[in-house]
């Protein structure tokens, strides 16, 4: 991540951009400034590596891991992998790739898995960038969002909607021009949400950006009628201490879930497996070493905690994305069953408006379960508890670390799509003819 010195130049960009009450029309500094100046950062800012005896101990956390490539011809034997404790990465034809130590090799193997070729992780790593400096780590996000909400006190407010299992803060920016902070509001409310997976950066950098681009057209006349009907969530940084593990040595650590200690000494929880919807059913594993593990319960982790209280206190939630990467694609329930939502209507508006965002980004929308059986989503919770047309968005790229090169066209589609969930969020059955 980037130098201290970067983060503040960002900050003072954009609080010059919010005290001249300006769009980007106006020839002040604009968000397409922003992010070129975010995207343009050197490499050279890298963080100064971790004191040897550190590094050392979290090199041991990936010894004997590989990436591995497994013979899967369809939907069925993917769901099979996952439940074993696969997490598939990559999905080809006839095969799936992802990460897997010696112990999840021996299960495959004796589940009569085919495994068609495999990688150290540590030499393949050699692939990913030395330094993303222009990604934000937790206090870099933290100190972005106080710096918009300071700056746009008519509109915005921060709070926090609980802690993570190490006891950092999970920050919303909420955007709403009558209600701040917790305050109930009868707005159609739309919420966005990132980095439910430690490794998956970029889901953070997207609705973080967004919110950016949201107070740089606040006086254009969509985004102004969105701002003044709509009650706006943004969540960037939902597993803050998977984020910040991942990245603390200056080498990533392809972490993907959170921090909690479980019972067999093994660390962490898959976030996304955690929700109470076919909990730990198809698609999750029962093994606490696995990177798919769903938890000892449904909702035992404070983070999936802090979504479901946030989700069941605001009745008015109708729009939901969680960001994910990476593949490229726009998935909606149910993920947990094969088959479809059973409410006609709301199958059709998931489909149409799922595939108008798939026009903005280029991304294939689809139910998620086509592409394998996944139990304990948060977006099928949050469309089965509270009626919230939830749709995960797989971002772009080809690895978990793209580099900063991404970030332009990544986010520029993407804050397409998040406008166009708005303009539906007051009501989404409007799309149906």
């Amino acid at each position: 991540m980037k130098k201290l010195l970067i983060s503040f130049a960002l900050l003072n960009l954009l609080a010059y951009a919010a005290s001249a009450g300006e769009t980007s029309s106006s020839g002040n500094i604009s968000f397409d400034q922003l992010l070129s100046h975010i995207t343009s950062a050197p490499a050279e800012t890298a963080p100064m590596p971790e004191p040897a005896a550190e590094k050392a101990a979290f090199a041991a956390a990936t010894e004997g891991r590989y990436w591995i490539t497994v013979k899967a011809a369809d939907s069925h034997a993917r769901t099979r992998l996952l439940e074993a404790g696969f997490d598939i990465v990559e999905i080809n034809k006839d095969s799936v790739s992802g990460i897997a130590g010696p112990e999840l090799l021996a299960a495959l193997s004796s589940k009569s898995f085919m495994v068609l070729s495999r990688v150290p992780l540590a030499v393949r790593a050699k692939d990913f960038p030395a330094a993303d400096a222009a990604y934000h780590n937790f206090k870099e996000t933290v100190d972005l969002l106080k710096q918009m909400a300071a700056a746009n006190p008519d509109i915005a407010s921060l709070f926090s909607i609980g802690k993570t299992t190490e006891g950092r803060d999970i920050w919303c920016l909420r955007i709403n021009s009558s209600a701040k902070g917790e305050a109930a509001s009868a707005k159609p409310g739309a919420l966005y949400i990132g980095n439910h997976h430690a490794r998956e950066h970029l889901s953070n950098e997207v609705p973080l950006l967004f919110a950016a681009w949201l107070f740089d057209h606040k006086n254009d006349a969509d985004i102004k009628k969105y701002i003044n009907t709509l009650d706006i969530y943004i969540i960037p940084m939902l597993n803050a201490d998977g984020a910040e593990y991942d990245i603390k040595t200056g080498s990533y650590q392809y972490y993907r879930k959170n921090m909690s200690l479980n019972a067999d000494k093994s660390r962490g929880v898959d976030l996304n497996r955690n929700y109470d919807s076919w909990f730990c059913e198809a698609g999750a594993s029962t093994y606490p070493g696995a990177d798919t593990y769903c938890g000892p319960k449904a909702f035992s982790e404070p983070e999936s905690q802090a979504v479901k209280k946030f989700i069941e206190a605001r009745k008015n939630l109708k729009t939901h994305i969680s960001y994910h990467s990476y593949a490229s694609e726009i998935l909606y329930p149910w993920g947990g069953s094969d088959a479809d939502v059973p409410n006609e209507k709301d199958k059709q508006v998931f489909i149409k408006v799922g595939d108008e965002m798939g026009k903005l980004t280029g991304y294939l929308s689809h139910k998620s379960s086509e592409m394998y059986v996944a139990t304990g989503d948060s977006c099928d919770w949050a469309y089965a508890s509270g009626g919230i047309f939830a749709f995960t968005f797989e971002l772009e790229g080809r690895s978990f670390y793209p580099g900063a090169a991404i970030l332009s066209s990544a986010v520029a589609k993407n804050i397409k799509a998040a406008v166009y969930l708005l303009s539906v969020t007051d009501n989404p059955y409007k799309v149906l003819p």
